[in-house]
């Protein structure tokens, strides 16, 4: 159940409650689905992506906050203290949750194909472009339209360097090399893309990835790497939050940066 709960795979969780006499019709009505879907998911002719089902599974089953964090959701909301609590389904703009970036892989890279503006908040940023088999690199060599790119890396001459590299275990050294690395790298696209890159001063929080219209996000923390973190994948949508407010992060960081190239 464990590994179900960890890769999402919803029909392997409902089979694990299936083996304790739990019937589909009796699944369907604690989560509020169809009985046929509920077969459908059972049988991998569907597939369950979009948060707000995750959190009525979760409810309607009553997994424990063991479980719940397992699958990538909060603890359960009755159980918290504090202000109102909102349905996911009210917010649209967070259509999935990957448990990693590697999870999201095929989704950053089939988009990337077809975009036409993309932006990158890194720290240095080889694993997301700076490689030959970095994430984007293909994807942008390939694209059918000349891309817009901008690329925010940590200013290897900052004092968050130094932050940043004893909280992974690197030397600054180390780190500062790899975002001129990225920079050198970046500098070879010119022919493909119109890239520009920029360096920032602050200690790293967020790492984004916006595609058009739709933003790929996780967070840096003293215990992980971004590409480690849970990647959210949230839409542009008319009024939504998130996606207008990192938006706004990003042009702001820009604007405070300076240009390396």
């Amino acid at each position: 159940m464990r590994e179900a709960l960890r890769a999402r795979r919803v029909g392997d969780i409902f089979r694990q409650v299936q083996q304790f006499g739990i019937s589909q019709a009796r699944i369907a009505t604690a989560t509020g689905m169809a009985q046929g879907r509920i077969n459908e998911i059972i049988n991998g002719r569907r597939e369950v992506s979009r948060l707000d089902v995750y959190e009525r599974i979760a409810d309607g089953l009553s997994m424990p906050d063991d479980a719940r964090h397992l699958i990538g959701l909060a603890s359960n909301r009755s159980a918290r203290v504090g202000g109102q609590a909102f349905d996911l389904a009210a917010f649209p703009e967070v259509v999935r949750v990957y448990a990693s970036q590697a999870s999201a892989t095929a989704d950053i890279q089939r988009q990337a194909r077809s975009a036409t503006e993309i932006d990158l908040l890194a720290v240095r940023g080889l694993g997301l472009i700076g490689l030959n088999d970095s994430l984007l690199r293909p994807s942008i060599a390939d694209a059918a339209v000349r891309v817009r790119l901008r690329v925010l890396l940590l200013d290897p001459t900052s004092p968050a360097v130094v932050q940043r590299a004893a909280e992974i275990g690197e030397s600054r050294e180390s780190l500062a090399s790899g975002v001129l690395l990225a920079e050198a790298r970046l500098k070879e696209l010119t022919d493909v893309c119109d890239v520009e890159t920029y360096r920032y001063r602050l200690l790293p929080t967020w790492r984004l990835i916006r595609l058009d219209t739709t933003l790929f996000l996780s967070a840096f923390d003293e215990g992980w790497e971004g590409h480690e973190s849970a990647t959210y994948k949230i839409m542009q949508t008319p009024h939504g939050p998130l996606f207008r407010g990192f938006r706004r992060m990003y042009e702001a960081m820009l604007a405070a940066s300076e240009r390396s190239n």
